[in-house]
């Protein structure tokens, strides 16, 4: 397989995917991280990725919704983009018994623990827990010459190498949806030309510029250019149509795969069981609101919750899954 890696500059500012008055305020000495007497104050979750990205409007999603049903107040979202996740992560492990921090999480990191040999891992943080599932889409700009999920495959199969694939890092859930599509379509994995690049901030751009064949990706990402005819979706990976998109699934299509992306939150190491406790609680309460139900309808996406422990054995048994497909890719 022939994979390059793009990424665009840091961004100075927090993206406006959404505006959330949850955003933007630091925590401040002294705050509370939560627990009876209200909503939690001073909690800070950290992105480890680039602002535009599926896990940066996930994070800000979250901190809206916990803002509307008075679960948190003032929550800080901010980015630490770095080695597809990693940085962020060796930084949640660095502070540890710090039980105002948060980390975004989910498919990517675990195969971008893999791929950047991390020393940090999801094994050794706090999982607190999994609050969301939701299909890819296979998305091309609209002066593409692909109508169909058909016409883009046969080209594909004809000439694995010219028709490139674009994504996520390596390991994370455009990577895998894209290896396991060309597996399902009789395209040996080793032969895909992906181009990774930093969360879909930057790799809407290239794909809107021409740059790619065809991406893979999470629809709340691209929701606007979608709706504004900007982007066309050949197929969804989910095993039924999405309400919020006229787009067939790839079984639909005749290719018989169904993938989903999952995402979640971890905090440091070293909390202590009350501590740990107040963080799943908040997340209970989330997603036991009929705020929380609303927005995962609206966005095109799943209720998935697990919390604590059983969150962190479903991390455990992910490692295994995408060590399986790398090992097909020929990356080690």
């Amino acid at each position: 397989m022939r994979t390059r890696r793009r990424t665009g500059p840091l961004a100075a500012c927090l993206a406006t995917t959404l505006l959330l008055a949850a955003c933007g305020t630091t925590a401040q000495d002294g705050d509370d991280a939560g627990g009876d007497d209200g909503p939690a104050t001073g909690m800070r979750v950290m992105v480890g990725n680039s602002p535009g990205s599926g896990y940066d409007v996930m994070s800000r999603q979250v901190a809206k919704a916990m803002e509307d049903v008075e679960i948190a107040r003032g929550t800080d979202v901010f980015n630490l983009p770095g080695a597809d996740g990693t940085v962020a992560l060796q930084r949640l492990v660095n502070e540890k018994g710090n039980d105002k921090l948060l980390m975004s999480t989910g498919l990517a990191v675990v195969g971008a623990v893999a791929t950047n040999n991390s020393k940090a891992t999801l094994g050794d943080v706090t999982p607190v827990a999994r609050v969301l599932e939701e299909p890819n889409i296979i998305a091309v700009p609209k002066d593409s010459p692909y109508q169909t999920l058909d016409q883009l495959v046969d080209a594909w199969k004809a000439r694995p190498g010219k028709v490139t694939a674009g994504g996520g890092a390596v390991g994370g859930p455009d990577y895998l949806q894209v290896m396991l599509l060309a597996e399902a379509v009789g395209i040996d994995p080793k032969d895909v030309n992906f181009v990774q690049y930093d969360g879909g901030g930057d790799l809407l751009p290239a794909l809107l510029g021409g740059k790619l064949g065809f991406a893979a990706s999470g629809y709340n990402e691209w929701a606007e250019q979608i709706k504004s005819g900007e982007l066309r979706v050949l197929a969804v990976s989910s095993a039924k149509r999405l309400d919020v998109l006229d787009a067939p699934t790839l079984k639909e299509e005749g290719v018989d795969l169904v993938f989903s992306n999952w995402r979640g939150f971890v905090a440091p190491p070293g909390l202590s069981a009350d501590e740990r406790k107040r963080l799943t609680t908040m997340f209970t309460d989330l997603h036991e609101s009929a705020e929380w139900q609303r927005t995962l309808r609206k966005n095109g996406q799943y209720d998935a919750f697990l919390a604590g422990e059983e969150f962190g054995t479903f991390m455990e048994k992910q490692d295994s899954r995408v060590s399986g497909v790398l090992e097909k890719a020929g990356i080690e």
